[in-house]
């Protein structure tokens, strides 16, 4: 399971093996440890932000399938240069959606609305495409109602209730546009295990630092990361990374991808903004993401979640929600934990978990003609 373990210098305390009241009080005596050590004077190193252990790569961890009853699939196109990514939340979950960029393509968001009646979703579809890319979503509907999953809307008949958005990748896909078959078997994979990341699904022709021009950009990719807790709470992210802006690890303010200079060196995205030497490129800009959690969640607390989740987006992408760009985050509630949810706290995580999927996108990237990855730069 992708999770966040709390470790000392090298060394990792295990926690994830034991109950989940041992695993608290193990938790609670490691920050006293570095407390006491702080009075102390003494220096006790923690492993990754925010002394948390930064999560595993997706072929060994679960990600946003880490929460109970959802799961995670992706279809990709032969040539690998376009798909879509199915995230199915089994029996329904309570969903919310917030959209920060200027330019979005999406479908069935206003019916997450909390003033609106229908309160949960079965599924949620990240495309590639542009907006034809959003007839992905038929397939998903299908594949649901084939299963009797959906809204009821009258004896027998249920109507399933799949929002969705696009990335612009019409310049990678060479032609090829997501359509029905996409989605649905994307649906008919989806998995509660493992899942791709970097050239995968939607994330098959994300591309990243587009303020030179996309002669000078570089891969993007779909990434995905969750935080497993003591306490039981999971909070868990996928996200689909096709970025005007560069791609930053705030752990040490370095540009991981983004635009290129004409030496094909990481040019800095605050550079370039500061001097005025670029603008942004509108309309073909979009990162995608879906936050899940086990937590009881009403709606209007989902949709909290979600405005909460963007700030991993601003953390890690300079710049993000601009004009040209249809940024967009959902979220799933399960309401699979007992007890009440701390909404303050479920928001935070959900940046946290964002902004680690971001850049599990980008440095699971493979390169393509014209278009390097992360691994591809040198020192990587």
């Amino acid at each position: 399971m992708v999770q966040y373990v709390l470790a000392v210098t090298q060394g990792s305390l295990a926690c994830r093996q034991l109950p989940a009241g041992v695993r608290g009080l193990l938790a609670r005596a490691v920050v006293l440890a570095v407390v006491l050590a702080g009075s102390a004077g003494s220096a006790v190193a923690l492993a990754g932000p925010a002394g948390l252990a930064a999560p595993q790569r997706g072929d060994g961890g679960r990600g946003i399938t880490a929460v109970p009853g959802i799961r995670a699939g992706h279809f990709t196109y032969p040539g690998g240069r376009t798909g879509c990514t199915v995230v199915v939340a089994e029996g329904g979950a309570v969903a919310g959606v917030d959209v920060r960029g200027g330019a979005p393509g999406t479908v069935e968001t206003d019916l997450l609305d909390p003033v609106n009646s229908v309160q949960k979703a079965n599924a949620i579809v990240l495309s590639g495409g542009s907006a034809f890319g959003l007839a992905a979503r038929h397939g998903v509907v299908r594949y649901l109602e084939e299963r009797g999953e959906g809204h009821a809307a009258g004896p027998g008949v249920v109507v399933p209730i799949v929002p969705g958005a696009i990335i612009f990748d019409l310049r990678v896909a060479e032609g090829v546009r997501p359509g029905p078959e996409c989605g649905y078997e994307a649906a008919t994979g989806a998995t509660g295990g493992a899942l791709l990341e970097g050239n995968a699904g939607a994330g098959a022709g994300a591309t990243v630092g587009k303020l030179l021009g996309f002669e000078r950009a570089m891969k993007g990719g779909v990434g995905t990361a969750a935080l497993d807790l003591a306490d039981g709470l999971v909070v868990a992210a996928l996200v689909v990374v096709n970025a005007v802006g560069d791609v930053i690890d705030p752990a040490t303010s370095k540009v991981v991808a983004g635009a290129r200079t004409q030496d094909g060196s990481l040019a800095d995205a605050r550079r370039i903004l500061r001097l005025g030497a670029a603008s942004v490129p509108p309309g073909r800009n979009t990162t995608l993401g879906v936050v899940a959690t086990n937590a009881g969640l009403t709606q209007a607390e989902a949709t909290k979640v979600a405005q909460m989740a963007h700030d991993g987006l601003a953390r890690v992408i300079v710049p993000s929600h601009t004009p040209g760009d249809g940024d967009t985050v959902f979220v799933l509630a399960t309401g699979r934990l007992d007890g009440a949810a701390d909404v303050g706290r479920i928001g935070a995580l959900g940046a946290e978990a964002v902004a680690e999927a971001v850049l599990r996108a980008v440095r699971a990237a493979k390169g393509l003609p014209g278009l390097p990855a992360a691994s591809d730069l040198p020192g990587a």
